[in-house]
């Protein structure tokens, strides 16, 4: 089965997904170490006399339950890049701020590590609301041990060590006292952490952990073929099936893989979307077959998209199905992109589907919602999703298209890149581009310090219109098709692969409002530069009687843009252009389906 390339050997190349983790990247140094710490610091009881209005507010505000969730995320973001990019600024503002919370652990008497008090958790032994004092420990917590694993922090896991402890003795006393605590306080994501925890230092505290958290009612009922998600938190619940593949990881009880995938089933395979991907408003998962009734202001939060695409890394792991790929490319351009501000790197935390819709941005210190967070770690993993290794079967899968390289072991290297030349890395200006104006050329590069065989797995996306075309060396490949991939097994020295993927112009409808239809080129969807539903006027339901491309050069990301339209044969025509581009602008994604005589 498919495992992800060592963190250290994949990194990304110039282009329009490193433009956007370079602004995170970017982000996360500007932050004040102080401001991220602060919640940590008041709770300790460390004396601060700085001015409120310096201070990082929103959610992260001292007056809000969820206070110091945030400080999680920048860690879990900052030791991924660590280890991408050997980034040593990045590195010594992570150990600075650990050493801070090791700190924070011992004024707060050697164990409780959180930015909440301890008071918290007796609510959930009373059965008394609180706002979700589990999900905060968990974002600690989770922070603590991706700074191990992938910063090779041992001051976390020191910190780690002694919070279990702390955990240990609570879930024991729940046990005996009142056993629903344990699982309240939106703890889901607690299970996958464990779990973690125990793979990396097997220690057996940690698993006991897991199997504490290994019981939540969900469970039964996927097991049952319910449908535990109509309507339902859909951030809560992901994370249960987070932990749930990370049980099979570690244990290979084929119960868990079992669980995931009837989580996959009644999250998306029985579960209509819309064209983006999204499937929930507000923060709740849509009922099947109602989208139509649901389009407004508050489709698609962000969190329920990330951690939906870190389900569909696991169960590709898992299975190398063809299907989670495709899932994740979508949400890469329609949810990681279009979520993300192009210039400042902020979230907006839902994603507008209603007709004249605009993008709410969050500031840079004053909201931090969770999908503040979920948005820094998100432009972290592109590298990890672009290739995956099988070993048993000596082959690399290219699984999205995306500038990078990728070395495959100490003897092989492959850079991946759009046929075009890229303007932002230093060259203004230059006579030759290929003559490529598409983006779905793709030119790949395999470098061999010593002529070796192994296959070479093509990701061929579902959305691909027509046979792709690939060349090695200039000739037509001798490729086989395995499950939706291209596989190249040869022996490789010095070798350019280049390839043309076909993208045609589609339509989407919603199941419940077939009149209403949105535009795709490819995996991307369109918005329209305009303030309502003007609708649109179509011939025998061809989008290409009522729209047609549009071609400009520029020194942007492509030197051509990409996937522009403007409408013909309307009343009044206005341009379509990615929804990942939208930023301040207004637009409409879906149209009222009218028809051309």
């Amino acid at each position: 089965m498919p495992s992800r390339i060592q963190i250290e050997n994949t990194y990304l190349l110039p282009g329009l997904f490193k433009e956007r983790a370079d602004i995170n990247r970017a982000y996360l140094m500007e932050l004040k170490s102080e401001n991220l710490l602060q919640n940590f610091l008041l709770e300790a009881g460390v004396r601060t006399d700085r001015d409120v209005t310096e201070m990082h507010l929103g959610w992260e505000s001292p007056t809000c339950q969820l206070r110091g969730h945030f400080l999680g995320h920048w860690l879990s973001a900052a030791a991924l890049l660590i280890a991408q990019n050997r980034d040593r600024e990045l590195k010594a503002k992570l150990d600075t701020i650990i050493d801070a919370l090791a700190r924070c652990q011992e004024l707060n008497g050697g164990r409780w590590i959180g930015s909440i008090p301890e008071k918290y958790f007796e609510k959930l032994e009373k059965n008394e609301y609180i706002w979700s004092p589990q999900y905060t420990l968990h974002k600690t917590l989770l922070g603590l041990y991706h700074s191990a694993l992938y910063a090779q922090n041992q001051v976390a896991l020191e910190i780690l060590g002694k919070a279990a402890d702390w955990y240990l003795e609570w879930t024991e006393k729940m046990m005996q006292k009142n056993p629903h605590a344990v699982y309240s306080g939106e703890e889901g994501g607690m299970l996958e952490v464990w779990a973690g925890l125990y793979q990396l230092t097997e220690d057996e505290r940690y698993l006991t952990l897991a199997q504490r958290y290994a019981h939540p009612s969900i469970f039964g009922r996927l097991a049952d073929g319910e449908d535990p998600l109509s309507n339902c938190h859909a951030n809560a619940s992901i994370p249960w099936a987070h932990g749930a593949a990370k049980m099979y990881e570690i244990t290979g009880d084929a119960a868990w893989l079992e669980l995931v995938k009837q989580y996959w089933k009644c999250a998306v395979s029985d579960r209509d979307a819309f064209c983006t991907g999204g499937q929930n408003s507000g923060e709740f998962w849509i009922p099947p077959r109602k989208l139509g009734m649901f389009l407004g202001e508050r489709t698609q939060e962000f969190c329920t998209v990330y951690n939906m695409v870190r389900l569909a890394d696991y169960l590709f792991r898992f299975t190398g199905a063809h299907e989670y790929l495709d899932y994740i490319e979508n949400n890469f351009y329609n949810g990681f992109l279009a979520q993300q501000n192009k210039y400042t790197g902020m979230p907006t935390y839902f994603l507008p589907m209603k007709a004249g819709s605009v993008k709410k941005w969050g500031s840079k210190t004053k909201d931090f919602w969770c999908c503040h967070g979920t948005t820094v770690q998100a432009h972290t993993i592109y590298p990890q999703l672009c290739w995956y290794a099988d070993k048993e079967r000596n082959r690399l899968i290219l699984a999205q298209y995306i500038n990078s390289v990728c070395k495959f072991n100490a003897h092989v290297t492959i850079t991946q890149s759009v046929d075009m030349k890229y303007y932002n890395d230093g060259a203004s200006f230059d006579e030759r581009d290929d003559s490529r104006m598409f983006r779905w050329y793709i030119k790949l590069h395999v470098k061999a310090e010593q002529p070796e065989r192994f296959t070479l797995s093509l990701r061929i996306p579902a959305w691909v219109a027509g046979e792709p075309v690939i060349l090695v060396n200039g000739q037509h490949a001798e490729v086989e098709s395995v499950n939706d991939f291209a596989e190249l097994d040869r022996v490789w020295e010095d070798d350019t692969v280049n390839l043309y993927f076909p993208a045609a112009l589609t339509t989407c409808s919603l199941p419940d409002m077939p009149q209403l239809l949105a535009f795709r080129e490819g995996p991307i969807v369109l918005a329209g530069l305009c303030e309502s539903d003007r609708g649109i006027y179509l011939a025998q339901n061809d989008p290409t009687s009522a729209l047609t491309p549009v071609t400009e050069h520029t020194y942007d990301t492509f030197p051509w843009r990409q996937s522009v339209y403007r409408t013909i044969h309307q009343p009044e025509n206005f341009e379509l252009v990615p929804l990942y581009d939208i930023t301040d602008e207004c637009y409409t994604v879906y149209f009222t389906k009218k028809s051309l005589n």
